[in-house]
């Protein structure tokens, strides 16, 4: 495997990552610390952007294997991984895989919740 892909992946992940910390904090300056709207605004933003982004390389870039790796694994999967959740849901909807994003959309979110509930249980059972 070359390493070429997992590099672009992660300086933009790092810089994703940046960047979401940075929208975190001015949000938090900005609207106050009691509503998480820093991670609001990355998981709207960043959904925007993966469409348009998708779009344009598709349409523009002659779907680019490396860009794709750089801006939307990386630098938009540090960002937010929720605009990758977003994309996903779309691309099974569009083919028409109307179950299939019913059961990816609710099990996705119900299971992450329940998994993230037993994750503080079992911490919690033994603090």
């Amino acid at each position: 495997m070359s390493l070429v892909p997992i590099l672009l992946v992660a300086v933009g992940g790092a810089f994703g990552s940046v960047c979401r910390y940075l929208v975190g904090v001015g949000a938090s300056r900005l609207l106050g610390p009691d509503f998480p709207f820093g991670t609001m605004i990355v998981n709207i933003v960043g959904s925007f952007i993966m469409g348009a982004f998708i779009e344009l390389l598709a349409l523009r870039f002659d779907g680019s294997e490396g860009l794709r790796l750089f801006v939307a694994v990386g630098i938009l999967g540090g960002f937010t991984t929720l605009s990758s959740f977003s994309l996903d849901t779309i691309v099974l909807f569009e083919r028409g895989a109307i179950a299939a994003t019913a059961v990816y959309v609710a099990g996705s979110i119900v299971l992450s919740l329940a998994a993230l509930v037993a994750g503080l249980h079992l911490v919690r059972g033994f603090a």
